[in-house]
């Protein structure tokens, strides 16, 4: 199985930025642990602060994954053509955020993305990378 995750605007701080929001460890770290632990499952890695870069990678990743976790920071609450983008592909996306977002502003219960994604993991820290991982490896052949 080959699953790309896609990182949106930010995300490229991780480790540095509100370390009390989004933890001490940088992604980088993490991704390491996350191949070592899912030897099974090819990960690529995409991070983008530029929206039109994210939805490229999307498009990419229909031809060439078998799915992605999305996390798109920022963008999930006001992107249309992100949310369009997931919406036009036909591999799984899961929806991933570091925070809860619902326990976040307001602005930020909206989101764009997650009427088109095989499902949403909120609130769990890095860790909702490896549980989005979990999924795609037990997942149902299908979209879902």
């Amino acid at each position: 199985m080959r699953v790309l995750i896609v990182n949106g605007p930010n995300l490229n701080l991780l480790g540095e930025r509100q370390p009390e929001i989004y933890g001490a460890q940088s992604f980088e770290e993490f991704l390491q642990e996350l191949r070592e632990k899912f030897r099974g499952i090819q990960i690529a890695y995409y991070q983008s602060n530029v929206e039109g870069e994210l939805i490229n990678a999307l498009h990419a990743a229909r031809l060439n994954q078998d799915a992605v976790i999305l996390n798109a920071g920022g963008y999930t609450h006001t992107s249309v053509a992100l949310g369009d983008a997931v919406a036009a592909i036909s591999i799984p996306v899961v929806e991933v955020h570091i925070s809860n977002i619902l326990a976040r502003e307001e602005f930020r219960h909206k989101s764009f993305i997650s009427q088109h994604a095989a499902g949403i993991i909120s609130g769990f820290g890095l860790i909702g990378y490896e549980l989005a991982l979990n999924y795609l490896e037990r997942r149902p052949n299908g979209r879902q």
